[in-house]
């Protein structure tokens, strides 16, 4: 009963300091036109709309968090790693970064969060091989996150999505300090979604979206998930399933069309799906109920009540249907 009174507690504090902190800086960001303009291309809003929503995300976070975990578990080396990342975006948003210095800033905050211990520790692999899957992981997750912040609330929504899911499994493991932990990001989204839905009055930035990739990239290596089922380790995957999507489907249109993968091209699903007449309400709606829908299933799968067999069926039927209604041709 405790715990849920810290997790209601944590979570409406980051809620409160987000939906505070959110009005300011979008003042601060219009005053030192820190904005980001339309182009007609790949950034289609009307008006130019602040950056530095991360920011807010950030400090509803890092304030409520830092009440609840203890530092000598590795927590202040933790958020330093998140820093590392929101820092790399709020440079890139400021003074544009080449994508070989963000590729190095991601790097770097990468090695650190291995260095605190987030890395795969499955069995079933060498330890290098651990090492190599989570590098592989945590850049692409980053990426894929930062990828999807195209449209007003997309990459929140998704993040709001997949917090929920893993706060599902840090219930069913019992562990407290991931549920505060998740409880604090979720308090902190929806504070800032509230703001960052459409017709948003400002973005999460690079700093933004970096942040959250980082973040929810390194979650799932907390738990032991070979501990309780020999395929938990799967279960990461189906949860981050969109912007996983988004990420492969994004190289692979690039490079057929011979475009460099890390170029701005307008060959999102989101906007493919708003030129086929989707609102953005239900482009969010699709997107939060698909990442529910599969981290059900994952859940399932993962406490031995659905096949491995149905589970990849189900997989593969939604991307079957992913590339023949998301992918633009």
């Amino acid at each position: 009963m405790l715990v849920v009174i810290k997790a209601l507690l944590i979570g409406f504090l980051s809620f409160l300091i987000s939906l505070y902190i959110t009005p300011l800086l979008i003042k601060v960001a219009v005053k030192f036109s820190i904005v980001d303009k339309p182009d007609g291309k790949l950034k289609r809003h009307e008006h130019a709309t602040p950056y530095l929503g991360g920011l807010a995300i950030y400090f509803g976070f890092l304030v409520s968090s830092s009440l609840v975990m203890p530092f000598a578990s590795g927590f202040g080396l933790f958020i330093i790693s998140a820093t590392i990342l929101l820092f790399v975006g709020l440079l890139d948003d400021l003074i544009v970064l080449t994508p070989a210095q963000k590729f190095g800033g991601q790097f770097f905050a990468a090695l650190c969060y291995m260095r605190v211990g987030f890395y795969l520790k499955c069995l079933f692999f060498t330890n290098i091989c651990n090492i190599g899957l989570a590098f592989v992981w945590l850049l692409g997750l980053i990426n894929a996150f930062n990828l999807i912040d195209v449209m007003d609330g997309l990459a929140t929504t998704v993040a709001l999505a997949v917090s929920c899911s893993y706060l599902m499994f840090a219930i069913f493991f019992g562990d407290v300090h991931l549920i505060l932990l998740l409880v604090a990001l979720i308090g902190s989204l929806v504070g800032f979604l509230w703001f960052n839905k459409p017709s948003a009055r400002i973005y999460l930035g690079d700093a933004g979206s970096l942040f959250l990739g980082g973040l929810l990239a390194c979650i799932p290596f907390a738990v032991s998930w070979s501990e309780y089922n020999p395929y938990g380790y799967l279960v990461p995957i189906f949860i981050c399933v969109i912007p996983l999507l988004e990420c492969g489907t994004l190289i692979l249109v690039r490079t057929y069309k011979r475009i460099p993968f890390y170029r701005g091209s307008p060959d999102h699903f989101s906007i493919f799906l708003q030129q086929k007449g989707w609102s953005k309400w239900s482009i969010l709606c699709l997107t939060f109920a698909c990442t529910i829908f599969f981290a059900c299933l994952a859940f399932f799968f993962f406490i031995n009540q659905l096949s491995f067999i149905t589970l990849v069926s189900a997989a593969l039927l939604f991307l079957t249907w992913w590339y023949f209604n998301l992918v633009p041709a």
